[in-house]
């Protein structure tokens, strides 16, 4: 910045601040006079505003220097990684993790997918801590703490109290000879990192590399726990993830809410039936044991029409029926019963049990808005539903 510059921004001259060593000591850089303000645009270099392609530049920059450095991490991952996953996977209280800053908020992320794969976690916020959240620590607890210094000063008034308390400690820094790391029962280093920032200064590389080991310390423990879909999808009710985990048993119409008919009963006598109170497209036909003998739907009911034959209709429905048609196991999967539909082109799918009696019918009119389009792209790399 031009010495002018300095000066409006209230430092007077730059060596203003640099008083002489009269005492041995270094002397503190004077407070400005007045508010700090921009320099006037005179007082500035004007440049070339930066093109499209330089922008695109940059931003490619940014996420070579943030991937090269998980990468890199991935390769000089030691021993340690393993001892940390196997004090998580020995917790018997809760991993509760910790952090201040964008440390803090890579923290409460970390301490999420700890919970929702299988690990009962829970954040602390390190200053909060030292103002009675420390009652939250439990003897049998691990705590996690992020600090790529390992000096951060809110972490370190942390841990002794955590050590007071026979509390193991799994760090996450950048140093094991950091006050963080010395403090440590295990120690998962980040090794020095340069921020992607065009000062270097801003958190980012650092952020990324905390984030992508803190992940793989949960998914490494939460694979050595075996955890489960029917697990997951226990933790994941709701949205998108809930939905896709969800069986079929769950949004399927009940048998008692379905068109249901006997092979002996007339196309035209069916049809003449009150609806049930949600309308279906189809009609399952039972033996007299209740298995499934077949299905009629509305588009075979269209053709009889398209093909002028009427007589079709005071015949049994039996007769112009699907035999053995496609059928979904109840316990399957949503997304699977959804794939199914998809690939097979069906609008209906009746559900049954082991013993292969019908549970009920699986309608694509309750699916729309429902199940979301990746839902059947994701079930299409599935393992095919068992069908009947």
């Amino acid at each position: 910045m031009p010495e002018a510059s300095v000066r409006r921004a209230g430092y007077g001259s730059p060596e203003a601040g640099l008083g002489a060593k009269d005492s041995g000591k270094a002397a503190l850089w004077r407070l400005p006079s007045r508010p700090i303000v921009p320099a006037p645009m005179d007082d500035r270099t004007p440049s070339a505003a930066p093109t499209d392609a330089d922008l695109l530049a940059h931003g490619r920059e940014i996420l070579r220097a943030e991937g090269t450095a998980i990468l890199q991490a991935a390769e000089g991952l030691g021993s340690a990684f393993g001892q940390a996953v196997r004090v998580i996977e020995g917790c018997t209280g809760s991993v509760v993790v910790t952090g201040i800053g964008k440390a803090g908020l890579v923290a409460r992320k970390i301490s999420a997918t700890l919970a929702s794969t299988g690990t009962p976690s829970h954040f602390l916020h390190p200053a909060e801590a030292m103002h009675g959240d420390l009652g939250a620590l439990r003897r049998d607890d691990v705590v996690l703490a992020l600090s790529q210094s390992g000096e951060t000063e809110e972490i370190t008034r942390l841990l002794p109290h955590v050590a007071a308390r026979g509390i193991r400690i799994i760090a996450l820094t950048g140093s094991a000879q950091s006050t963080l790391g010395r403090a440590a029962d295990v120690v998962v280093p980040t090794g020095p990192v340069r921020e992607a920032c065009s000062l270097g200064l801003a958190p980012s590389t650092s952020t990324s590399l905390l984030l992508s080991l803190g992940d793989s310390l949960a998914l490494v423990t939460s694979a050595l726990r075996q955890f489960t879909h029917e697990e997951f999808a226990a933790r994941h009710p709701g949205g998108s993830l809930g939905r896709q985990l969800m069986h079929v048993e769950d949004v399927m119409r009940p048998l008692a809410q379905c068109r249901t008919a006997r092979c002996d009963d007339t196309v035209r006598d069916v049809f003449a039936r009150p609806l049930p109170a949600r309308r279906t497209g189809a009609v399952m036909i039972l033996d007299n044991t209740g298995m499934l003998a077949g299905i009629f739907t509305d588009s075979d009911l269209a053709r009889l029409f398209e093909r002028r034959n009427d007589a079709a209709l005071d015949a049994p429905i039996g007769d112009v029926m699907t035999s053995r048609p496609t059928t979904v196991l109840a316990g399957t999967r949503l997304r699977d019963a959804v794939a199914l539909l998809e690939t097979r082109r069906l609008s209906e799918l009746p559900v049954v049990d082991a013993a292969g009696r019908v549970a009920g019918l699986l309608d694509i009119v309750d699916l729309v808005g429902m199940v979301p389009p990746e839902t059947i792209e994701i079930a299409a790399e599935a393992p095919p539903a068992a069908a009947a």
